[in-house]
């Protein structure tokens, strides 16, 4: 355990299968837990603004990186299908007494699976809320095709630079200001041999990247339709926060979720995309305490 600036302390927690993941920790540890998982291709520091103002709010914040990103342990075998990643999110969640679990993306689907996987072997209740952020069981190919186009554009040649770095995240998200604190980056990717690498196993897209797009088709179709059996399963509160101008979770994919999950409550972020918390982190961060508050 390191203890770093703004009381935040770095831990290693165990995750499935001996997987050892990376977390940040803030706040009072009497406080009500909450566990924060990124997207895919993120790192945990892609919650740092939401993580101080909910532990600033009186919740106990944890901040961890998925296997194979950040910090945390690379998956054996270069093995990221299947419940590698729900089973990680229990793992992390059993660890306290039923947080709350907040997941962006590949970290939403992921809490939603670890939720409904515990319900279905143990019948215990590992959360005590879920919100899940831009991602639900009905989601947009075209913005899927969009993440993995970016994902794949640099996997191997990495960047010359972090200004180069920089302008790809640009293209990207060209409605979000540049970065101007190019420091910051280095969060994000890790120097290797003079380049910029992405800060994630390159296994976790490589997979991915030799399927057909039959294969892509029938995986996106099996997926949907296990996550739509999670989402009718839920009992625990639920927020779902979707960014406007997403091109992954849109109003249609979102109502549809409504209908699985009528208890549900929805936050539509205007001037936000599919990076909803990094797009308009203050908006974000205020429906989320608004949804927690009376829970906690």
């Amino acid at each position: 355990m390191s203890q770093t600036e703004n009381s935040v302390e770095t831990e290693r927690w165990d995750g499935a299968d001996g997987v050892t993941l990376a977390a940040d920790v803030a706040g009072d540890p009497a406080d009500p837990t909450v566990l924060l998982f990124h997207g895919g291709g993120q790192t945990r520091h892609s919650w740092g603004g939401t993580m101080r103002a909910l532990a600033g709010r009186g919740f106990h914040v944890a901040s961890v990186d998925l296997r194979g990103h950040g910090d945390s342990d690379w998956s054996p075998g270069g093995d990221y299908d299947g419940s590698v990643f729900p089973d990680d999110v229990e793992a992390v969640a059993r660890r306290f007494d039923r947080p709350v679990l907040v997941g962006a993306s590949l970290g939403g689907t992921s809490a939603l699976m670890a939720v409904h996987q515990a319900q279905q072997r143990t019948g215990d209740q590992i959360a005590s809320a879920l919100v899940l952020v831009d991602v639900a069981p009905n989601i947009e190919p075209a913005g899927v095709d969009r993440i993995r186009s970016f994902m794949h554009e640099h996997i191997e040649t990495g960047f010359g630079s972090l200004d180069e770095v920089a302008d790809a995240i640009q293209a990207y998200n060209p409605h979000r200001s540049r970065p101007t604190n190019l420091a910051g980056l280095e969060k994000n990717v890790r120097l290797r041999d003079g380049r910029w690498y992405w800060h994630w196993d390159p296994a976790f897209m490589m997979g991915k990247h030799a399927e057909s797009d039959e294969t892509r088709v029938s995986d996106f179709e099996r997926r949907s339709a296990a996550l739509e059996e999670a989402a009718r399963a839920l009992t625990i509160p639920t927020l779902l926060v979707r960014g406007r101008q997403s091109d992954l979770l849109s109003e249609e994919g979102a109502q549809k979720f409504l209908s699985f999950v009528p208890h549900a409550v929805l936050a539509d972020v205007a001037g936000a995309g599919h990076m909803v918390a990094g797009d308009r982190n203050d908006v974000f961060t205020d429906a989320v305490v608004e949804f927690l508050e009376p829970l906690a």
